[in-house]
């Protein structure tokens, strides 16, 4: 069992989650780890005595009833653990778009992988490496029904080759002797998505069809700039074009939010928007994020063959950024 608490320990608190750094190739060496890139919500879990939460990235509640109950048996008195909720099948193969609609994904169970220890009753352990802090992890999680998040085993080209061929998201590394710096992103832990996904905000849609939303337009911040990256259709079912048209109508403007639109010429995989398209979208104050999957990025810096996955609520509109 682990030491009670003493009346002068720290409590824990809500700490604002590590991000890894996008790259392209990832480093190699005795002094790295690899996980999954796990395809879900970024979370912590937060455990004092009988009081459980579940935070987001941007400290929001996400109660998810499944974690909930398996933060309760947590085996100590106090602990922060760092984590993501995943939505998995039968075979254990997570799906952005099952946790998403869950109720239409009957045979998937959420579920949360803890990959770090933040605070262990009453101590912080965001100084200590790496290393140290996952240690600790089994112990406080066992029997507990959270996940633990493992370390990958073999070379570097070994891992990704696997986690490719399952179909997989991506990598991350994570330096071994890191503490857990409290910086929007950290050189010690790197991600390589095999999966080419990320996060767009909505500035905008084009009306039509039976539920009165057929596209949406998205794009990306650059400095304090929304640059335009896709007009999404694929991934807009009948339900979710609904509820998307819902989120969307209180933000409606006049104003095009998009910096570089209008845009004259296009390629073909679908360009821009041109000065006479304009008028066919209705623009939106730029608030909403959604997760988009696309094969590549065009030499026009468009997306090729884009599709809409799901809304993100655990990320802030102006934190989203290109990310190659």
């Amino acid at each position: 069992m682990f030491r009670a608490v003493s009346k002068h320990a720290s409590t824990p608190t809500f700490v604002q989650p590590l991000a890894a750094v996008a790259v392209k190739t990832l480093p190699e060496g005795r002094d790295w780890l690899y996980e999954l890139k796990l395809d879900g919500y970024r979370a912590l879990v937060i455990k004092d005595g009988d009081r459980v939460q579940v935070r987001s990235r941007n400290d929001k509640d996400l109660a998810y009833s499944s974690v909930v109950t398996a933060a309760r048996k947590i085996r100590a008195q106090q602990a922060v653990v760092d984590g993501e909720i995943v939505a998995v099948d039968e075979q254990g193969r997570p799906s952005f778009q099952a946790l998403q609609h869950r109720g239409s994904h009957p045979k998937h169970r959420i579920v949360f992988y803890a990959f770090d220890l933040l605070h262990l009753n009453g101590q912080a352990l965001i100084t200590e490496p790496l290393t140290k802090r996952r240690a600790l992890l089994p112990d406080v999680v066992k029997d507990s029904g959270i996940l633990l998040s493992g370390e990958l085993p073999g070379t570097l080209a070994d891992i990704v080759r696997a986690v490719k061929a399952m179909g997989l998201e991506g990598v991350i590394a994570k330096r071994k002797s890191s503490p857990y710096v409290q910086d929007n992103r950290s050189p010690h832990w790197r991600k390589l998505k095999l999966d080419r996904q990320q996060e767009f905000v909505i500035g905008g849609y084009r009306p039509g069809g039976s539920t009165g939303l057929e596209s949406v337009v998205v794009g990306y911040y650059d400095q304090d700039e929304l640059h335009f990256a896709a007009k999404v259709r694929a991934g807009l079912v009948p339900h979710v074009r609904r509820e998307i048209l819902a989120a969307l109508k209180p933000l409606q403007t006049s104003s095009c939010p998009f910096a570089d639109l209008p845009s004259e010429g296009g390629s073909r995989w679908g360009g821009g928007i041109s000065a006479d398209e304009m008028k066919e979208f209705q623009w939106t104050r730029p608030e909403l994020v959604a997760q988009i999957r696309f094969v590549e990025w065009t030499a026009e810096g468009r997306l090729r063959h884009s599709a809409l996955l799901g809304m993100r609520t655990d990320k802030l509109a102006t934190e989203v950024r290109r990310e190659e």
